[in-house]
């Protein structure tokens, strides 16, 4: 029955591909044997340092292989992209994202019983194009169907279907009753639900908790979530304290480490954040309750915090206007009331920052939106912009591969009409995208046939 269904799943997104103008892709290789050269009117190619005047980009077969300094005239049958009024920049990177959720809380609610494995997957593929057009060349997705999930990042990754790459987790890790348990629901409906689900992610004890880990892993999983605490957004009360024991966390970090996956933390409240951080956990996501010494403790082990910070104010709203479970307000208010001060703590001790935003809970396209927060919290622009592009890349283990514009990484490549470092507004609206060589978005507006 799975399979059959699967396979309707795999079928209905291949017809997406081949009958959506805006969901299609040719074949990587049909599309980036060409030789390019990009004109950037100024090149951002390595956040951090002193952006570079009129330069040429140089790509062949997906990958940038020369940068020249002024804008010199392409070798005979290579194509040209003409940028040379444009700000150029590598392309951005979401550490958390949700592509399976459009951030529309009341609607997901609506249609909770009706929406399949198909629209699920095909609602996933439309938000992914969303999100790499918005200039998010890459991202970590931290909570979808583990199948569902890896299917789009093979798809995207063939060429099939145009997106971000992905990195992605599979189902969040929790603990019986906790964040990322089926809560809220009758005995039938909770049963039904366990019982339809492609993989148990729900563990008690650590043997149960590395269990969880291999099924994630077993299932495709590149990166692994647990929920360290509770959550605003789930429907069961009791705030937002710390949720596994420290063995339970310990065997989950262990465990992925072993299978070579970093690991990723939900973590709200102070007791789970410094459980996760003694425990080795790669990246604490939302950090909303912050001290000095939990702060001290972070910079001590080196670990990366994913601040979300338009998460808690987006998840507010909605809870104030009713759109999330009766269970969410308390939280929501929370959350709100102390991620400021803790997001402005972490930044001024020295955490180290990667750009994060939970979209799914906010809408997708409205990432860029994360930098005006950061900037208020007390980062610079440049410094912003760092940690959604080398920062971010360094912390997925990836940085020799993206998060700058340098020979050899793939040639992910966006362009603004400002300059970022200025006014991190305009990478709200992003120009061009090419993605890994293919251009999918130019002059403002999809490309109908990828270039």
């Amino acid at each position: 029955m799975m399979k059959t269904v699967w396979a309707a799943a795999f079928l209905a997104c291949t017809a997406l591909a081949g009958s959506v103008a805006a969901q299609t892709a040719t074949p990587t290789s049909a599309t980036t044997s060409t030789t390019t050269y990009i004109h950037a009117g100024a090149l951002l190619d390595t956040p951090g340092n002193t952006a570079r005047g009129p330069s040429t980009i140089i790509v062949r077969e997906g990958k940038i292989v020369e940068i020249r300094n002024g804008l010199v005239p392409p070798e005979p049958g290579a194509r040209l992209v003409d940028l040379s009024t444009k700000y150029v920049l590598p392309g951005m990177i979401d550490m958390h994202v949700h592509l399976y959720s459009d951030g529309d809380p009341m609607k997901a609610r609506l249609e909770a019983t009706s929406r399949d494995y198909e629209d699920a997957v095909l609602l996933a593929a439309k938000n992914a194009r969303t999100d790499v057009e918005a200039g998010f060349t890459t991202v970590r997705d931290l909570g979808a169907d583990p199948r569902g999930i890896r299917a789009l990042r093979d798809a995207i990754a063939r060429g099939d279907v145009v997106g971000p790459t992905i990195i992605n987790a599979g189902d969040m890790i929790s603990v019986s009753g906790g964040h990322g348990d089926a809560n809220g629901l009758n005995r039938d409906a909770y049963h039904a639900a366990v019982e339809s689900s492609s993989t148990i992610n729900v563990c008690n004890g650590a043997d149960d908790c590395a269990r969880a880990v291999r099924d994630q892993i077993r299932m495709g999983a590149e990166v692994i979530k647990f929920a360290a605490t509770g959550g605003v957004l789930s429907n069961v009360s009791g705030g937002l304290g710390r949720q596994m024991t420290p063995a339970e966390m310990q065997a989950i970090i262990s465990t992925a480490h072993g299978f070579g996956r970093r690991v990723a933390a939900h973590a709200h409240a102070k007791e789970g954040i410094v459980t996760a951080v003694e425990a080795g956990v790669d990246t604490i996501d939302h950090g909303t309750f912050l001290d000095a010494a939990t702060v001290r403790l972070m910079i001590q082990h080196n670990t990366w915090l994913v601040p979300t910070m338009i998460a808690p104010v987006t998840a507010l709203a909605n809870a104030r206007a009713g759109a999330t479970p009766p269970a969410t307000l308390a939280k929501a208010e929370a959350a709100a009331a102390a991620a400021r001060d803790s997001h402005a703590l972490a930044i001024r001790s020295g955490v180290r920052i990667a750009f994060g935003t939970d979209t799914g809970v906010s809408r997708h396209g409205d990432n860029a939106k994360e930098f005006a927060l950061m900037i208020d919290r007390g980062m610079t622009p440049m410094a912003a912009i760092r940690a959604a592009t080398i920062g971010a890349a360094d912390a997925l283990g990836r940085l020799d591969q993206i998060g700058s514009i340098t020979p050899g990484k793939v040639a992910d490549i966006i362009a603004v009409s400002g300059d970022p470092t200025r006014d991190v507004r305009v990478l709200e609206t992003v120009d061009f995208v090419m993605k890994a060589g293919r251009v999918v978005k130019r002059d403002g507006h999809s490309t109908t046939v990828a270039e």
